[in-house]
């Protein structure tokens, strides 16, 4: 798929693997809308890329859909939606306290995860898909989802049972969403990022950085928002990657903790 002139809707593109995938998008010629809470960074990026922001919570339906209908006025139907929209939570199962309590793991806290991650990703993408059916297909179908999941997907780490219950469903629901929109000419491929320089990453200690860079194989340093990017824009201009989901994360395997 070509980029130029198109249009393009980024969850959570005011900052980190978003903002990266946003630049990026804009840097080839699409025409951006961004997705987020933060408005003050989000109309800031927008501005700085030539893009429109809408300020969108993923895990409100109608805030989602006044974020389409604004993306829409502003560029036409978008070709690309890639979501990055999320947020981490980390509560054991269950645990017993200094005080020899037993605490369980807040089912509000687990329910708002899900909410955000998983369900706010698949509803964004059922309402893009939907969009994509009123364009007319080129030789490059009528357009390409990109939902982002982590590597927790698939080695969540102590704690992560939220976390990696949202990107676990994100990974579980790309082939089925791909076979979906298959004749339609959609496609959906998915990305598993390891650690990358992102906001919750940038306020943890350097040393702790440290150690978890020692999970990696090579090479041994968190990955930049722009290498996030390039894989976007190579599942974008591909056409024939579809139905996948692609770990980036420097051969990194989780360990426990």
């Amino acid at each position: 798929m070509d980029f130029k002139g198109i249009a393009a809707v980024v969850t959570g593109g005011a900052s980190g693997l978003g903002e990266g995938a946003a630049r990026r998008l804009a840097t080839e010629g699409a025409r951006v809308t961004l997705f987020d809470l933060n408005q003050e960074r989000g109309e800031s990026v927008a501005k700085d890329i030539g893009g429109v922001f809408a300020k969108v919570n993923v895990a409100d339906p109608e805030s989602v859909k006044a974020g389409f209908e604004t993306a829409r006025t502003a560029h036409g139907h978008e070709r690309v939606l890639v979501n990055c929209a999320g947020i981490g939570w980390v509560e054991k199962t269950a645990r017993r306290a200094s005080s020899g309590d037993i605490v369980m793991h807040r089912l509000d806290k687990f329910q708002h995860v899900i909410n955000v991650n998983l369900i706010g990703s698949f509803n964004c993408a059922a309402i893009s898909a939907g969009g994509m059916l009123d364009i007319k297909p080129g030789a490059s179908g009528r357009g390409v989802i990109i939902n982002t999941a982590s590597v927790a997907a698939q080695d969540g780490q102590i704690g992560q049972a939220a976390y990696s219950a949202s990107k676990g469903g994100i990974y579980g629901m790309t082939l089925p969403m791909a076979r979906d929109l298959a004749r339609e000419g959609i496609r959906v491929n998915t990305i598993l990022p390891g650690f990358f320089e992102t906001p919750i990453y940038e306020q943890m200690p350097p040393e702790v950085k440290v150690n978890l860079a020692a999970n990696l194989q090579f090479p041994r340093r968190f990955g930049s928002p722009a290498e996030y990017a390039d894989l976007v824009a190579f599942m974008v201009s591909n056409d024939y990657i579809n139905a996948e989901c692609v770990r980036l994360d420097a051969g990194a395997r989780m360990p426990p903790k």
